[in-house]
Protein backbone atom coordinates (compact mmCIF):
# COMPACT_ATOMS: atom_id res chain seq x y z
CA UNK A 1 0.00 0.00 0.00
CA UNK A 2 2.79 2.34 0.85
CA UNK A 3 4.34 1.62 -2.54
CA UNK A 4 1.15 2.49 -4.33
CA UNK A 5 0.88 5.82 -2.49
CA UNK A 6 4.46 6.68 -3.34
CA UNK A 7 3.84 5.76 -6.98
CA UNK A 8 0.75 7.92 -7.14
CA UNK A 9 2.59 10.79 -5.53
CA UNK A 10 5.45 10.45 -8.00
CA UNK A 11 3.04 10.40 -10.89
CA UNK A 12 1.36 13.62 -9.68
CA UNK A 13 4.70 15.39 -9.34
CA UNK A 14 5.70 14.32 -12.82
CA UNK A 15 2.36 15.45 -14.26
CA UNK A 16 2.64 18.85 -12.60
CA UNK A 17 6.14 19.34 -13.93
CA UNK A 18 5.02 18.31 -17.37
CA UNK A 19 2.09 20.77 -17.21
CA UNK A 20 4.36 23.69 -16.21
CA UNK A 21 6.81 22.83 -18.95
CA UNK A 22 4.08 22.88 -21.55
CA UNK A 23 2.97 26.40 -20.53
CA UNK A 24 6.40 28.06 -21.07
CA UNK A 25 7.81 28.53 -24.58
CA UNK A 26 10.81 26.31 -25.10
CA UNK A 27 13.40 26.23 -27.87
CA UNK A 28 13.19 23.32 -30.23
CA UNK A 29 16.08 21.79 -32.13
CA UNK A 30 15.57 21.36 -35.83
CA UNK A 31 18.08 18.56 -35.85
CA UNK A 32 16.27 15.14 -35.68
CA UNK A 33 17.02 13.02 -32.62
CA UNK A 34 18.51 9.62 -33.17
CA UNK A 35 19.33 6.71 -30.94
CA UNK A 36 22.39 6.82 -28.82
CA UNK A 37 23.81 3.80 -30.61
CA UNK A 38 23.85 5.64 -33.94
CA UNK A 39 27.29 7.31 -34.38
CA UNK A 40 25.70 10.05 -36.45
CA UNK A 41 23.51 11.05 -33.54
CA UNK A 42 26.38 13.01 -32.02
CA UNK A 43 26.16 16.75 -32.79
CA UNK A 44 28.81 18.07 -35.09
CA UNK A 45 30.26 21.37 -33.89
CA UNK A 46 31.01 22.37 -37.48
CA UNK A 47 27.35 22.41 -38.45
CA UNK A 48 25.07 25.35 -37.58
CA UNK A 49 22.46 24.79 -34.91
CA UNK A 50 19.03 26.28 -35.76
CA UNK A 51 16.65 27.28 -33.02
CA UNK A 52 12.95 28.01 -33.39
CA UNK A 53 10.95 29.71 -30.68
CA UNK A 54 7.71 27.96 -29.82
CA UNK A 55 4.96 30.12 -28.44
CA UNK A 56 2.76 27.35 -27.13
CA UNK A 57 0.88 24.22 -27.82
CA UNK A 58 -2.51 23.52 -29.27
CA UNK A 59 -4.83 26.43 -29.93
CA UNK A 60 -2.73 29.04 -28.06
CA UNK A 61 -1.80 31.96 -30.33
CA UNK A 62 1.24 34.18 -30.01
CA UNK A 63 0.53 37.17 -27.87
CA UNK A 64 0.60 40.56 -29.59
CA UNK A 65 2.37 43.47 -28.05
CA UNK A 66 -0.07 45.94 -26.53
CA UNK A 67 2.08 48.98 -27.44
CA UNK A 68 3.11 50.17 -30.89
CA UNK A 69 6.43 51.86 -31.61
CA UNK A 70 5.26 55.05 -33.32
CA UNK A 71 8.07 57.49 -32.44
CA UNK A 72 7.82 61.21 -33.19
CA UNK A 73 10.00 64.19 -32.42
CA UNK A 74 9.26 66.01 -29.20
CA UNK A 75 6.36 68.48 -29.46
CA UNK A 76 5.78 67.57 -33.08
CA UNK A 77 2.40 66.77 -34.55
CA UNK A 78 2.87 63.95 -37.08
CA UNK A 79 0.21 65.49 -39.30
CA UNK A 80 2.27 68.69 -39.76
CA UNK A 81 5.14 68.51 -42.26
CA UNK A 82 8.23 70.61 -41.65
CA UNK A 83 9.63 72.87 -44.42
CA UNK A 84 12.09 71.27 -46.76
CA UNK A 85 15.74 71.81 -45.93
CA UNK A 86 16.42 73.27 -49.38
CA UNK A 87 13.65 75.85 -48.90
CA UNK A 88 15.10 76.91 -45.54
CA UNK A 89 18.56 77.18 -47.06
CA UNK A 90 17.27 79.30 -49.96
CA UNK A 91 15.36 81.61 -47.60
CA UNK A 92 18.45 82.01 -45.43
CA UNK A 93 20.53 82.84 -48.50
CA UNK A 94 18.04 85.50 -49.65
CA UNK A 95 18.03 87.05 -46.18
CA UNK A 96 21.82 87.09 -46.11
CA UNK A 97 22.03 88.83 -49.49
CA UNK A 98 19.33 91.31 -48.42
CA UNK A 99 21.32 92.27 -45.32
CA UNK A 100 24.44 92.66 -47.45
CA UNK A 101 22.61 94.92 -49.90
CA UNK A 102 21.06 97.13 -47.20
CA UNK A 103 24.41 97.56 -45.43
CA UNK A 104 26.18 98.20 -48.72
CA UNK A 105 23.71 100.93 -49.72
CA UNK A 106 23.78 102.67 -46.31
CA UNK A 107 27.58 102.75 -46.21
CA UNK A 108 27.68 104.04 -49.79
CA UNK A 109 25.39 106.96 -48.93
CA UNK A 110 27.66 108.00 -46.05
CA UNK A 111 30.76 107.68 -48.22
CA UNK A 112 29.32 109.85 -51.01
CA UNK A 113 28.36 112.61 -48.58
CA UNK A 114 31.82 112.83 -47.02
CA UNK A 115 33.58 112.34 -50.33
CA UNK A 116 31.77 115.30 -51.85
CA UNK A 117 32.54 117.44 -48.79
CA UNK A 118 36.24 116.61 -49.11
CA UNK A 119 36.30 117.30 -52.87
CA UNK A 120 34.53 120.65 -52.44
CA UNK A 121 37.24 121.81 -50.04
CA UNK A 122 40.15 119.83 -51.51
CA UNK A 123 39.73 119.41 -55.31
CA UNK A 124 42.41 116.77 -55.79
CA UNK A 125 40.65 113.53 -56.80
CA UNK A 126 43.82 111.56 -57.44
CA UNK A 127 45.07 111.97 -53.87
CA UNK A 128 41.57 111.48 -52.48
CA UNK A 129 41.29 108.20 -54.37
CA UNK A 130 44.71 107.11 -53.14
CA UNK A 131 43.83 107.84 -49.51
CA UNK A 132 40.68 105.72 -49.82
CA UNK A 133 42.67 102.71 -51.00
CA UNK A 134 45.40 103.31 -48.41
CA UNK A 135 42.89 103.36 -45.54
CA UNK A 136 41.34 100.09 -46.62
CA UNK A 137 44.73 98.46 -47.04
CA UNK A 138 45.83 99.52 -43.56
CA UNK A 139 42.58 98.28 -42.01
CA UNK A 140 42.98 94.83 -43.53
CA UNK A 141 46.71 94.56 -42.77
CA UNK A 142 45.96 95.38 -39.12
CA UNK A 143 43.09 92.86 -39.09
CA UNK A 144 45.34 90.13 -40.47
CA UNK A 145 48.14 90.95 -38.03
CA UNK A 146 45.74 90.88 -35.04
CA UNK A 147 44.06 87.71 -36.38
CA UNK A 148 40.71 89.48 -36.40
CA UNK A 149 40.41 88.21 -39.96
CA UNK A 150 42.11 85.11 -41.28
CA UNK A 151 44.90 86.05 -43.73
CA UNK A 152 44.28 84.73 -47.25
CA UNK A 153 46.37 81.94 -48.69
CA UNK A 154 47.47 83.18 -52.09
CA UNK A 155 49.92 82.17 -54.75
CA UNK A 156 51.42 83.69 -57.90
CA UNK A 157 48.50 82.56 -60.05
CA UNK A 158 46.09 84.38 -57.75
CA UNK A 159 47.94 87.69 -58.11
CA UNK A 160 48.15 87.22 -61.87
CA UNK A 161 44.40 86.78 -62.10
CA UNK A 162 43.93 89.78 -59.81
CA UNK A 163 45.98 92.13 -62.02
CA UNK A 164 43.24 92.98 -64.59
CA UNK A 165 40.70 93.35 -61.78
CA UNK A 166 42.96 95.79 -59.94
CA UNK A 167 43.59 97.79 -63.10
CA UNK A 168 39.85 98.08 -63.86
CA UNK A 169 39.12 98.93 -60.23
CA UNK A 170 41.75 101.68 -60.19
CA UNK A 171 40.44 103.27 -63.38
CA UNK A 172 36.83 103.11 -62.25
CA UNK A 173 37.60 104.50 -58.80
CA UNK A 174 39.63 107.47 -60.06
CA UNK A 175 37.15 108.23 -62.87
CA UNK A 176 34.20 108.29 -60.44
CA UNK A 177 36.09 110.56 -58.02
CA UNK A 178 37.02 112.95 -60.85
CA UNK A 179 33.38 113.03 -61.91
CA UNK A 180 32.17 113.93 -58.41
CA UNK A 181 34.79 116.64 -58.14
CA UNK A 182 33.34 118.37 -61.22
CA UNK A 183 29.56 117.82 -60.98
CA UNK A 184 26.89 117.16 -58.36
CA UNK A 185 26.77 113.77 -56.68
CA UNK A 186 23.24 113.25 -57.95
CA UNK A 187 24.27 113.84 -61.57
CA UNK A 188 27.22 111.45 -61.30
CA UNK A 189 24.99 108.70 -59.98
CA UNK A 190 22.27 109.35 -62.55
CA UNK A 191 24.85 108.76 -65.28
CA UNK A 192 26.26 105.77 -63.42
CA UNK A 193 22.77 104.24 -63.27
CA UNK A 194 23.35 103.27 -66.92
CA UNK A 195 25.80 100.59 -65.75
CA UNK A 196 23.38 97.70 -66.59
CA UNK A 197 23.47 98.84 -70.22
CA UNK A 198 27.27 98.60 -70.22
CA UNK A 199 27.06 95.24 -68.48
CA UNK A 200 24.70 93.78 -71.07
CA UNK A 201 26.63 95.18 -74.01
CA UNK A 202 29.96 93.93 -72.71
CA UNK A 203 28.50 90.52 -71.90
CA UNK A 204 26.90 90.32 -75.34
CA UNK A 205 29.73 91.47 -77.61
CA UNK A 206 32.82 90.46 -75.63
CA UNK A 207 31.66 87.39 -73.69
CA UNK A 208 29.21 86.07 -76.29
CA UNK A 209 26.23 85.90 -73.92
CA UNK A 210 22.76 86.34 -75.36
CA UNK A 211 19.71 87.81 -73.63
CA UNK A 212 15.96 87.79 -74.30
CA UNK A 213 14.50 90.70 -76.25
CA UNK A 214 12.73 92.18 -73.21
CA UNK A 215 16.11 92.59 -71.49
CA UNK A 216 17.38 94.73 -74.38
CA UNK A 217 14.12 96.71 -74.42
CA UNK A 218 14.48 97.47 -70.71
CA UNK A 219 17.74 99.28 -71.47
CA UNK A 220 16.00 101.91 -73.59
CA UNK A 221 14.46 103.87 -70.68
CA UNK A 222 17.78 103.66 -68.81
CA UNK A 223 19.71 105.18 -71.69
CA UNK A 224 16.96 107.66 -72.55
CA UNK A 225 16.53 108.82 -68.96
CA UNK A 226 20.26 109.34 -68.47
CA UNK A 227 20.47 111.29 -71.75
CA UNK A 228 17.53 113.51 -70.78
CA UNK A 229 19.01 114.17 -67.37
CA UNK A 230 22.40 115.05 -68.86
CA UNK A 231 20.93 117.46 -71.39
CA UNK A 232 18.98 119.33 -68.70
CA UNK A 233 21.67 119.36 -66.02
CA UNK A 234 22.23 122.94 -64.82
CA UNK A 235 25.86 122.36 -63.87
CA UNK A 236 26.82 120.09 -66.75
CA UNK A 237 30.54 119.45 -67.14
CA UNK A 238 32.01 117.29 -69.88
CA UNK A 239 34.83 116.04 -67.62
CA UNK A 240 32.33 115.01 -64.96
CA UNK A 241 30.12 113.32 -67.55
CA UNK A 242 32.97 111.38 -69.17
CA UNK A 243 34.36 110.40 -65.79
CA UNK A 244 31.05 108.76 -64.87
CA UNK A 245 30.85 106.97 -68.22
CA UNK A 246 34.42 105.65 -67.97
CA UNK A 247 33.72 104.53 -64.41
CA UNK A 248 30.69 102.56 -65.62
CA UNK A 249 32.70 100.68 -68.22
CA UNK A 250 35.63 100.02 -65.88
CA UNK A 251 33.45 98.70 -63.06
CA UNK A 252 31.61 96.33 -65.38
CA UNK A 253 34.94 94.79 -66.37
CA UNK A 254 35.98 94.74 -62.72
CA UNK A 255 32.84 92.84 -61.71
CA UNK A 256 33.20 90.31 -64.53
CA UNK A 257 36.90 89.74 -63.88
CA UNK A 258 36.26 89.56 -60.14
CA UNK A 259 33.65 86.85 -60.49
CA UNK A 260 35.97 84.83 -62.70
CA UNK A 261 38.89 85.34 -60.34
CA UNK A 262 36.85 84.43 -57.26
CA UNK A 263 35.44 81.22 -58.76
CA UNK A 264 37.39 78.18 -57.67
CA UNK A 265 39.48 80.17 -55.20
CA UNK A 266 39.62 79.68 -51.46
CA UNK A 267 39.85 83.44 -50.84
CA UNK A 268 36.67 84.94 -49.41
CA UNK A 269 35.02 88.06 -50.79
CA UNK A 270 36.30 90.19 -47.91
CA UNK A 271 39.91 89.10 -48.35
CA UNK A 272 39.60 89.28 -52.11
CA UNK A 273 38.73 92.98 -51.93
CA UNK A 274 41.51 93.55 -49.39
CA UNK A 275 44.05 92.10 -51.83
CA UNK A 276 42.44 94.16 -54.58
CA UNK A 277 42.90 97.36 -52.53
CA UNK A 278 46.57 96.61 -51.96
CA UNK A 279 47.16 95.91 -55.65
CA UNK A 280 45.22 99.02 -56.75
CA UNK A 281 47.12 101.16 -54.27
CA UNK A 282 50.41 100.05 -55.85
CA UNK A 283 49.07 100.93 -59.30
CA UNK A 284 47.53 104.28 -58.38
CA UNK A 285 50.20 105.84 -56.15
CA UNK A 286 52.82 106.63 -58.85
CA UNK A 287 50.14 108.02 -61.19
CA UNK A 288 48.70 110.23 -58.43
CA UNK A 289 52.13 111.65 -57.70
CA UNK A 290 52.77 112.28 -61.40
CA UNK A 291 49.40 113.95 -62.10
CA UNK A 292 49.03 116.14 -59.00
CA UNK A 293 52.17 115.92 -56.88
CA UNK A 294 53.08 116.72 -53.26
CA UNK A 295 53.34 120.50 -53.85
CA UNK A 296 49.72 120.85 -54.93
CA UNK A 297 48.60 118.54 -52.13
CA UNK A 298 50.38 120.56 -49.46
CA UNK A 299 48.97 123.87 -50.71
CA UNK A 300 45.46 122.46 -51.00
CA UNK A 301 45.63 120.84 -47.57
CA UNK A 302 46.61 124.08 -45.82
CA UNK A 303 43.84 125.94 -47.63
CA UNK A 304 41.23 123.37 -46.63
CA UNK A 305 42.33 123.38 -42.99
CA UNK A 306 42.20 127.18 -42.87
CA UNK A 307 38.68 127.26 -44.36
CA UNK A 308 37.08 124.22 -42.73
CA UNK A 309 39.13 123.72 -39.60
CA UNK A 310 40.01 120.43 -37.90
CA UNK A 311 36.72 118.93 -39.09
CA UNK A 312 38.30 118.55 -42.52
CA UNK A 313 40.64 115.85 -41.17
CA UNK A 314 37.61 113.90 -39.93
CA UNK A 315 35.99 114.25 -43.35
CA UNK A 316 39.04 112.74 -45.03
CA UNK A 317 39.21 109.86 -42.55
CA UNK A 318 35.46 109.20 -42.82
CA UNK A 319 35.36 109.15 -46.61
CA UNK A 320 38.39 106.85 -46.74
CA UNK A 321 37.10 104.37 -44.15
CA UNK A 322 33.53 104.28 -45.45
CA UNK A 323 34.81 103.77 -48.98
CA UNK A 324 36.59 100.63 -47.88
CA UNK A 325 33.65 99.38 -45.81
CA UNK A 326 31.01 99.75 -48.50
CA UNK A 327 33.24 98.13 -51.12
CA UNK A 328 34.11 95.30 -48.76
CA UNK A 329 30.43 94.55 -48.16
CA UNK A 330 29.74 94.80 -51.89
CA UNK A 331 32.39 92.17 -52.56
CA UNK A 332 30.90 89.96 -49.88
CA UNK A 333 27.68 90.29 -51.89
CA UNK A 334 29.47 89.57 -55.17
CA UNK A 335 30.76 86.38 -53.56
CA UNK A 336 27.14 85.17 -53.43
CA UNK A 337 25.59 86.47 -56.69
CA UNK A 338 26.27 86.91 -60.40
CA UNK A 339 27.89 90.02 -61.96
CA UNK A 340 24.60 91.07 -63.56
CA UNK A 341 22.72 90.81 -60.25
CA UNK A 342 25.53 92.78 -58.67
CA UNK A 343 25.07 95.50 -61.29
CA UNK A 344 21.34 95.60 -60.52
CA UNK A 345 22.01 96.06 -56.81
CA UNK A 346 24.67 98.64 -57.59
CA UNK A 347 22.16 100.59 -59.67
CA UNK A 348 19.26 100.36 -57.23
CA UNK A 349 21.41 101.81 -54.45
CA UNK A 350 21.77 105.00 -56.50
CA UNK A 351 18.20 105.95 -55.71
CA UNK A 352 19.10 106.47 -52.04
CA UNK A 353 22.36 108.21 -52.97
CA UNK A 354 20.65 110.61 -55.40
CA UNK A 355 17.85 111.52 -53.01
CA UNK A 356 20.11 111.95 -49.97
CA UNK A 357 22.67 114.06 -51.84
CA UNK A 358 19.97 116.38 -53.23
CA UNK A 359 18.60 116.91 -49.72
CA UNK A 360 21.95 117.40 -47.97
CA UNK A 361 23.68 119.57 -50.58
CA UNK A 362 20.51 121.44 -51.65
CA UNK A 363 21.17 120.58 -55.28
CA UNK A 364 18.85 122.53 -57.63
CA UNK A 365 16.89 120.14 -59.80
CA UNK A 366 14.69 121.12 -62.73
CA UNK A 367 11.46 119.18 -63.31
CA UNK A 368 12.68 117.89 -66.67
CA UNK A 369 15.94 116.79 -65.03
CA UNK A 370 14.04 114.96 -62.31
CA UNK A 371 11.90 113.31 -64.99
CA UNK A 372 15.01 112.02 -66.74
CA UNK A 373 16.32 110.58 -63.46
CA UNK A 374 12.94 108.94 -62.77
CA UNK A 375 12.86 107.37 -66.24
CA UNK A 376 16.39 106.01 -65.80
CA UNK A 377 15.51 104.52 -62.41
CA UNK A 378 12.30 103.06 -63.83
CA UNK A 379 14.34 101.48 -66.60
CA UNK A 380 16.63 99.99 -63.98
CA UNK A 381 13.62 98.48 -62.23
CA UNK A 382 12.31 97.04 -65.50
CA UNK A 383 15.74 95.64 -66.22
CA UNK A 384 15.89 93.94 -62.84
CA UNK A 385 12.45 92.40 -63.47
CA UNK A 386 13.47 91.27 -66.94
CA UNK A 387 16.49 89.46 -65.51
CA UNK A 388 14.41 87.44 -63.02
Amino acid sequence: MICSVRAASSLSVVAAASSKASMAPTPRFSVPLRSSQDPSSRLNSDRPLYLATRHGFGSEKPRRSSSETNAYEADRNPSISLPDQDELSAASQRLKIGVYFATWWALNVVFNIYNKKVLNAFPYPWLTSTLSLAAGSLIMLASWAARVAEPPKTDLDFWKSLAPVALAHTIGHVAATISMSKVAVSFTHIIKSSEPAFSVLVSRFLLGESFPMHVYLSLLPIIGGCALSALTELNFNITGFMGAMISNLAFVFRNIFSKKGMSGKSVSGMNYYACLSLFSLLILTPFAIAVEGPKLWAAGWHKAISQIGPHFVWWVVAQSVFYHLYNQVSYMSLDEISPLTFSIGNTMKRISVIVSSIIIFHTPVQPINALGAAIAILGTFLYSQAKL
